[in-house]
């Protein structure tokens, strides 16, 4: 046998025997290009809020007739008020608003201050929404007409 390995020519002979393995490194990336968090800057989603039923609308008992961040509308008869200052419906009927002059609790301070520090002569407005709820069926003349 080893006559034979040595006959074959030199050049043969580099292919058949074994070399020292040349093993090529490679690497790979220690994080995933996933990008990084930003800033969106000002380009999230409105959050929708204003008015949700206008004047004359009918609503039944639980729809929300509005919703806002801070007090621009407050609640009247048969209108409720979220944790998160919606305003709902707590009878079915029709959706009045109202202008009314506020007049602060004397034993509040601070709406007494404001109140005072407005100029001689103006007079502070809330706006409030109602639920005008729908007259039931078979009820007396009389107690209709109150």
């Amino acid at each position: 046998m080893a006559s034979a390995v040595l006959s074959l020519r030199p050049g043969a002979a580099a292919l058949l025997s074994p070399t020292a393995a040349t093993a090529l490194a490679v690497r790979y990336a220690s994080k995933k290009t996933g990008g990084s968090s930003k800033n969106l800057g000002g380009k999230s989603r409105g959050k929708h809020y204003g008015i949700k039923k206008m004047e004359g609308h009918y609503v039944y008992a639980g729809n929300i007739l509005g919703t806002q961040r801070q007090f621009r509308w407050h609640p009247g008869a048969h209108v409720g008020l979220g944790k998160n200052k919606c305003l709902y419906a707590l009878e079915e009927g029709t959706v009045r608003y109202t202008k009314e002059v506020y007049v602060p609790n004397p034993q509040n301070k601070e709406a007494v201050d404001l109140v005072t520090s407005l100029p001689k002569g103006a007079v502070l407005y809330k706006t409030f929404v109602h639920v005008v709820p729908a007259k039931p069926e078979g009820t007396f003349r009389l107690v209709a007409m109150l």
